[in-house]
């Protein structure tokens, strides 16, 4: 860690995730909203309980591909024909559950329900969060700030750094397996700039923007389970990243849990566009 008060950062990637735990987008721009990256985790896989799925049950959840165009969004997976679905329209009003949170929803109708069971081998359904519900990130580490976010596991945003992905690639190369991409990681921004998992140590960061100030605060490591060990490639299955992880990221903050990366919330800047390149100041914390 630096032992300056601030550092420069530069955002070398932006990525969204519209289907929870699908494929994700790599972006040039992201809108920021309430509840992180406008379409970012805004849909979500359900089972007929209305309970989330993941790649951490079905890993082939990882092949459906969205393509996001001006008035709909486009998914594909192997051997199945494009599912269209409009940005503007949902069907009937739905409840969904994701971890410990039950919030309004919509249901996107039987042909997307069809298209994911079909693909997936299981009876399950599409939801999109409804805009009206305020689902508010743990207080715990949030404090004062009502942070607001969508299907995402629990902030508004995942924030990496790609030193700290070199820094694991260095690790895997040495104990013989392959390099990963950040998409194992699924963040939201990824950071020039910082030493080695520097976004640890981070308290906020801002990007001055042609809209405005866009200021983000680090509340919490991010805690990994197993997706990073699915290839978004080909979906298939490992631990060394897992294993390799576990060797040197133990977190103390979260009593000795595996991490990569910090959860963010937004502090000013709603309605503000974040552009790869994008210049920003990080300070850090000294607690």
């Amino acid at each position: 860690m630096s032992g300056d008060a601030d550092v420069a950062v530069r955002i070398a990637g932006l990525n969204l995730h519209p289907v929870k735990s699908c494929g994700g987008i790599a972006v040039d721009e992201a809108l920021v909203i309430e509840t992180g990256f406008e379409f970012d985790r805004a849909w979500m896989v359900v089972d007929p309980q209305g309970r989330f799925v993941t790649q951490r049950e079905l890993p082939r959840m990882a092949l459906v591909r969205p393509t996001l165009r001006h008035a709909d969004m486009l998914l594909r997976a192997p051997g199945m024909l494009a599912l269209h679905l409009a940005l503007d329209a949902v069907e009937a009003p739905a409840q969904a559950t994701v971890w410990n949170d039950t919030v309004k929803a919509y249901d996107m109708g039987d042909l997307a329900a069809q298209w994911f069971s079909d693909f997936l081998g299981r009876p399950l359904r599409l939801v999109r969060f409804d805009p009206e519900q305020r689902r508010l990130a743990d207080r715990r580490w949030t404090g004062p700030i009502e942070a607001e976010t969508a299907f995402a596991d629990g902030f508004p945003l995942l924030v990496a750094s790609s030193a700290g992905l070199d820094e694991l690639n260095t690790r895997l190369g040495q104990a013989g397996h392959d390099a990963v991409t950040m998409q194992r990681f699924r963040p939201n921004l990824v950071l020039d700039g910082l030493e080695a998992n520097g976004e640890d140590h981070l308290d906020e960061i801002v990007f001055d923007t042609p809209d405005g100030a866009v200021r983000l605060k680090l509340v919490k490591p991010c805690a990994r389970c197993s997706i990073p060990d699915v290839d978004p490639a080909t979906a298939q299955t490992g631990h060394a990243v897992g294993d390799t992880l576990a060797a040197y990221r133990a977190d103390a903050r979260l009593d000795g849990a595996i991490t990569f990366g910090m959860n963010a919330v937004i502090v000013e800047g709603v309605e503000a566009v974040l552009r790869i390149g994008q210049a920003g100041t990080a300070s850090y914390r000294f607690d």
